[in-house]
Parts: C-alpha cells; sequence; structure tokens
C-alpha cells in the first residue's frame, strides 16, 4: 500500500507572528455580482479557520451560494457569494463593518470593538448566553417527552432556562441548555447545588434508557471564546455514534449514498497528494457550515474547495489530507468519514411542522410549552428556543408519536392552550418535505459530479481577485 505523509512543520510562535504581521484583509465587493454580495478574504493561514470564516457568515443568517477556497501553503483565500434570506445584497452599512471585523479577528476571540458592534443578534442568540450562564449538555436516546422532563427537573430546582437548543437523528438527541439561578440571575456556581442537578438529571434520563444504552448529562461553564453551540452539538453526536445507526446507507464504485439521498463520494488525488471528496445533497441554509464543521472534528484540512448551488440541490468538492499531513488510504477511513458527512448533513434537515413562538419570558417556560406538546401527543424533533429581557422566542419542528405529520385539530387544541398570538405555525414544511422526496430521484440520477475543473480554473481568478483587497 503507498501512503504519501506530507508532514511541514510550523512552529507556533512564529505561526502567531505571521498573523501580527499579516492580519486578515476582508473586501466585501457589492459591484462585481448583480445577484450577490462577495465577501473576500485574504489571511494567514492556521487549522481551523475556514470552519471561524464560515461560522460568522451562518451566525448572521447569510446564504452563502458559492464558496472558491485555496489554502496551500501559509495562506488562505477565499470568495464568498452571499446574501440575505431573501436574496438580496447586503446593503446594511452597520452589518457590513460587522463581518468586516469579526473576520479580521485572530485566534484569541471576537474583540470587545467587535462585541460591542451593534449588528442583528447572530442566529437569534444573545452573544452573552454561553458566558454567562450554566451550560447542560445531554446526549441519549430520543423519546417523547425527554425535553418536558428535563425542563421540569430544572424549574422544580429554581432553574431558569434563558435558552435551548436540541437536534435528533437516528434516535439519538443531543440537547444544550443555558441555565441561570431563577431567584438570583447569573451563573450556578456552587459546586453541590451543580452536583445535585445532574444527578436529577441523569435520573431523568436513565429512567427510559436499557442497559448499556448510551447517555450522557453534563454540567459546564463556558468561558469566552470557547466552542459554537452549534458545533458543539455536532460533538456531542458524533461522540454518542448517530453516525453508526443508519442502516440505509449502500457503497458502490467507491460513491456512498445516504438514507436521505445524499451522496458522498471519495477519490485519490495522487499527484496533487490530496483525497477528493465530493458531496451532493439538496440544498439548505447552514449546509456549508455542518460539512466543514464534519471535516475540522475529524482532523482533516481543506487545502482546496469549490462550493455551488444551483436551484434545489448544492454540489461541494474538498480536496483534503488528515491534519497528519495523510491522505485517506483504507476503506475504514473513507467509510467512517463518509457516514459522518452523512450524518452531519442530515441531523439539521428539519422533519415536522414548524411552530415559531413568541411570547413574554417567564418561569418555566420552556416547561410549558414542551408540557402542551407531550400532552397532545407531539415528539419534539428539532428545537431552538432564546429569551431577550421579558421576550422569548423559539423554532419547534414537532411531529407526532408515531413518526407522521400533525394532524389540524392537534395544531388547534396546541394554539389555543399555547396561546394564538404566541404561534405562528409555518406550513411551508410540508411543501418542503415534498420537494425532498421528488428531488431525490433526481440526485439518484447524477450520482457521480466533479467540480475539479472549476476549481483549478478558478484558482488564478482567486489569486489576481486578492491583489486589490483592502481591509
Amino acid at each position: 500500500m503507498e501512503i504519501i505523509t506530507y508532514q511541514p512543520y510550523f512552529d507556533p510562535d512564529f505561526e502567531s507572528l505571521i498573523e501580527r504581521i499579516y492580519p486578515p484583509r476582508v473586501c466585501i465587493d457589492n459591484d462585481t455580482c448583480q445577484d450577490c454580495t462577495l465577501v473576500k478574504v485574504d489571511s494567514a493561514n492556521k487549522h481551523g479557520i475556514l470552519l471561524e470564516m464560515v461560522q460568522v457568515l451562518t451566525d448572521l443568517d447569510l446564504v452563502i451560494s458559492k464558496s472558491y477556497i485555496s489554502s496551500d501553503g501559509g495562506w488562505f483565500m477565499d470568495v464568498f457569494h452571499v446574501t440575505d434570506q431573501l436574496g438580496n445584497k447586503l446593503t446594511d452599512q452597520t452589518l457590513l463593518r460587522y463581518i468586516q471585523q469579526a473576520l479580521c479577528t485572530n485566534r484569541r476571540g471576537i474583540s470587545k470593538e467587535v462585541e460591542a458592534c451593534p449588528c442583528p443578534k447572530k442566529n437569534g442568540w444573545p452573544r452573552h448566553v454561553s458566558m454567562e450562564h450554566t451550560a447542560v449538555e445531554m446526549t441519549g436516546v430520543d423519546r417523547t417527552g425527554l425535553m418536558s422532563e428535563i425542563s421540569a427537573v430544572l424549574s422544580d430546582l429554581g432553574c431558569q432556562v434563558t435558552a435551548a437548543m436540541a437536534w435528533t437523528h437516528n434516535a439519538r438527541v443531543a440537547c444544550i441548555m443555558y441555565i441561570e439561578d431563577a431567584s438570583m440571575g447569573g451563573r450556578i456556581t456552587d459546586p453541590n447545588r451543580l452536583a445535585y442537578i445532574e444527578e436529577q438529571l441523569e435520573i431523568v434520563v436513565e429512567a427510559h434508557h436499557g442497559e448499556g444504552e448510551r447517555r450522557s448529562v453534563r454540567l459546564t461553564a463556558p468561558m469566552a471564546g470557547k466552542t459554537h453551540t452549534e458545533r458543539r452539538l455536532h460533538q456531542l453526536m458524533y461522540a454518542d455514534r448517530d453516525y453508526e445507526l443508519c442502516r440505509g446507507c449502500d457503497a458502490s464504485f467507491g460513491h456512498w449514498k445516504g438514507c436521505s439521498g445524499i451522496h458522498v463520494c471519495i477519490e485519490s488525488c495522487k499527484e496533487k497528494g490530496y483525497s477528493v471528496v465530493n458531496v451532493r445533497s439538496l440544498d439548505r441554509p447552514k449546509l456549508l457550515f455542518d460539512t466543514v464543521c464534519a471535516l475540522t472534528e475529524l482532523q482533516y484540512v481543506v487545502f482546496h474547495a469549490a462550493v455551488s448551488s444551483k436551484g434545489a440541490f448544492a454540489d461541494q468538492e474538498y480536496f483534503i489530507r488528515h491534519e497528519d499531513g495523510c491522505t485517506l488510504d483504507t476503506e475504514i477511513e473513507r467509510r467512517r468519514l463518509t457516514r459522518s458527512l452523512i450524518a452531519a448533513i442530515e441531523r439539521r434537515v428539519s422533519h415536522g411542522l414548524r411552530l415559531d413562538i413568541c411570547t413574554q419570558n417567564r418561569m418555566g417556560l420552556l416547561t410549558d410549552i414542551s408540557r402542551i406538546f407531550r400532552e397532545n401527543g407531539l415528539s419534539i424533533t428539532r428545537a431552538e428556543l432564546w429569551s431577550n429581557g421579558e421576550r422569548a422566542s423559539g423554532t419547534f419542528y414537532v411531529m407526532d408519536a408515531s413518526g407522521h405529520e400533525v394532524n389540524s385539530n392537534t395544531v388547534a387544541l396546541v394554539r389555543q392552550e399555547i396561546g394564538g398570538s404566541s404561534l405562528v405555525v409555518n406550513n411551508s414544511q410540508a411543501s418542503s418535505s415534498s420537494l425532498s422526496r421528488t428531488s431525490s430521484s433526481s440526485l439518484d440520477e447524477k450520482p457521480k459530479f466533479s467540480l475539479g475543473s472549476l476549481l483549478w480554473s478558478q484558482l488564478e481568478r482567486l489569486s489576481s481577485n486578492f491583489g486589490s483587497i483592502r481591509s
């Protein structure tokens, strides 16, 4: 077996010096393209920089329709084609200034100046939530009513849930809740109280788990600059090995197809010393973030990439090596990466009816909402809830306990109990599910694709484009 390794050495102090001498340069171009804004980044290279850049843009709910990436060697160059959620160019000067400043930050995290910059809340989440609250992390077997029971225990123990996010995939669930002391406010610091809260949550989670089934409950005190919430959910679900539970994946001639019709192809580019990963799937918000997150968590470095979306589909091509310089030379490595990519994409796919909630914030709000869902036989497949002062907002995707669509009578009962003015039913989810089913056959028709020629043809243009970048 031929194993090609590339192991250049970079002294950490020298790498930090390079960042200080050559800080990132960002140019936002609204003139070149008629239908999108170009965000061009030119920076000294470091591990994880691509994920950091994508994270900044997706946290602002921006749509990345195309991206060309080149980071071979000590330099990183990228061009993002972005729009807002309505497909418009970015024209708000405050937003553009925030993007420039955020993309220019170094590995020490977001500066105080950037944090103080007035800007739409990232992802609807208050930016301080992960620093000033205690985080509850939980993984285990998914079941109806689990969030209701967990939030009820927290409420009984005097804990106010200020924000929560939960994903379900392959019968597993990962959830992160940010809590504070209901009476005093702020982070819970008493170690005895923290241990007791964790013990009580363990009892709830353990009650519905069989012997030997994986589960985890952990209370942490996040600090500034620590892991992004959605990235942490990916880490929790990967650690819970949710990717192993997919029994519907097949492989033939080096191509793998996931249960949702996601195609992954991994090939070798020996003359360049890369492994080439092609991913084709239905397009959706934050797709690029989820894919890059999976590659980064598995310690793969993206040297070149081309990403594009056309209609309902997205094509992604990555030229990668492992962090130690090795390519993917064994079937085991390729299968693990393939399943991890498919799982990372599927985790955020929205199943069920979408319910948007905006109401007055109060103690036990999540407990009441999740209890109403449970009492009406609804299972939460994905959830986000956050509070901002006296107001609380959230999005829940729900299905009935059998995994079917929610009928109109149940929806009417839920709206009545929660409050009709507080809950908005998003009926576009049904048409989205229909699109997913009809598009699956179209994905099957084109299992093989290549963006390689497109990528390499863009590299020369990338180099020339960065000649006029200004910060």
